[in-house]
């Protein structure tokens, strides 16, 4: 996440908030907006009401509910970090779901708790995400970063067939997805309008035979080391 930063009520953590439910927004803002060192600086119920004005509110902490009617808080995380590289994502779910962590893992979201999470412990994770620290359980993590390196996995033929016959921009792109680059991130890294770049993942994950963008990134690791691609910073 980088440096450290500090706030204090002079310079309180701006959060934005998104839930699909209005009392859940009404106590999670009273609970936040009561700490002399936290403002809430909007919400939003919905994804396309979250995307269309919370960049503009600049805001330090985005608290993000998984489940949403037009969409979800992972994806949410991962636009929003496209616009705003120095926010923090922290995303709130009912349910104690692998695959969810692991597509938080992947957006670039700081911490992953669940919607039982105690309200004092709720504030503290807001605080230790905005300091640019991580708020996601290790051994969860490690785990599923595992699995994403293929530990103890395999790959089928047919899998393995469909890796190696990608062209060498379908593995540099692959290779982005994997690091968890939006399709605005992967057009500014190669140069290209983010409609070719959305077109082109369309294809490749077509071709790979996959839906999610997940699914690609958890096969490329999976998969000889040359089809995801070159390492980039």
């Amino acid at each position: 996440m980088g440096d450290v930063r500090e706030f204090s009520p002079q310079r309180p953590i701006r959060v934005f908030l998104l839930d699909d439910h209005e009392v859940v927004r009404r106590g999670v803002r009273d609970l936040l907006d009561a700490e002399p060192d936290i403002e809430v600086v909007g919400d939003a119920g919905t994804a396309g009401q979250a995307l269309a004005h919370g960049p503009a509110l600049g805001p330090d902490v985005a608290v993000l509910d998984v489940r949403l009617p037009d969409g979800d808080g992972i994806s949410v995380c991962r636009e929003l970090r496209s616009r705003l590289p120095g926010l923090a994502c922290l995303t709130l779910t009912s349910f104690d779901d692998d695959e969810a962590l692991l597509d938080a893992i992947m957006a670039g979201a700081a911490g992953y708790v669940l919607k039982e999470i105690k309200g004092s412990d709720l504030v503290a994770a807001v605080r230790t995400v905005a300091a640019g620290r991580s708020l996601l359980d290790p051994a969860s993590t490690a785990r599923l970063m595992d699995g994403l390196r293929g530990a103890d996995t395999g790959v089928d033929t047919g899998e393995a067939d469909a890796l190696s016959g990608l062209s060498p921009r379908d593995r540099e792109v692959l290779g982005l997805i994997r690091a968890g680059l939006t399709n605005r991130q992967i057009a500014r890294r190669l140069h290209l309008s983010e409609e070719t770049v959305k077109s082109h993942v369309s294809g490749l994950l077509a071709g790979l035979g996959v839906e999610r963008r997940i699914q690609a990134a958890v096969l490329a690791a999976q998969g000889p080391p040359s089809a995801a691609g070159p390492e980039r910073p």
